[in-house]
């Protein structure tokens, strides 16, 4: 009995698994902005909340790796002849 081979859904739809990832982000600043805002207008101590607290710190140090990491795997893959074109054309 033959087996039919399924594709696999992540794997062979890399701009689906991309949005996600985006996804996650938007929420995870989002998130770190709600708590920045209601903290700033005093609706709750950061001492009085500190599991929450504890998570918010984890999202801003994981967004700043992130932003780092991204910062750094994109020089690298920058190529210098359309850096030059594009500051010759004055963008």
């Amino acid at each position: 009995m033959a087996s039919v081979h399924m594709p696999h859904p992540i794997r062979n739809h890399p701009a689906a698994t991309r949005a996600a990832i985006d996804a996650f982000w938007a929420l995870a600043i989002g998130l770190i902005a709600a708590y920045a805002f209601f903290a700033a207008l005093g609706a709750f101590h950061p001492g009085d909340v500190i599991g929450i607290t504890i998570g918010v710190g984890i999202l801003v140090v994981l967004c700043a790796l992130r932003v780092w990491i991204e910062r750094k795997h994109g020089e690298a893959q920058r190529d210098r002849r359309l850096v030059q074109a594009r500051e010759r054309r004055g963008f």
